[in-house]
């Protein structure tokens, strides 16, 4: 098994992170995640039911890891680079609403 790359910024990383998404059903899937967890955050904020935080993970990386398992058929990249995919996944859903990246 071959080491992970290394990336010294998530402007590095990026590339990456959006090559690993280039099936449409992927993206889609993690677009859906994405904005259950910006809902289910904000309802959660808003009614102070702060058990409801324990449903985020599964909410945002449940839709993700069918996409990757299923449509990628790759290993998703939260389990190298947690942190730089866990901003990968705003920045594509941002960069999907622009246009900037396709559905």
């Amino acid at each position: 098994m071959s080491s992970p790359q290394q990336f010294r910024s998530f402007a590095e990383f990026y590339p990456y992170y959006l090559q690993e998404h280039s099936n449409p059903a992927c993206r889609r899937l993690h677009f859906v995640g994405t904005t259950l967890v910006i809902a289910l955050l904000a309802f959660t904020l808003a009614s102070g039911k702060w058990l409801l935080l324990l449903v985020l993970p599964f909410a945002g990386y449940g839709f993700a890891w069918i996409g990757h398992f299923f449509f990628e058929k790759n290993r998703p990249a939260t389990f190298t680079y947690p942190l730089y995919s866990l901003i990968g996944d705003f920045a594509m859903y941002r960069d999907m609403l622009r246009g900037k990246v396709s559905f």
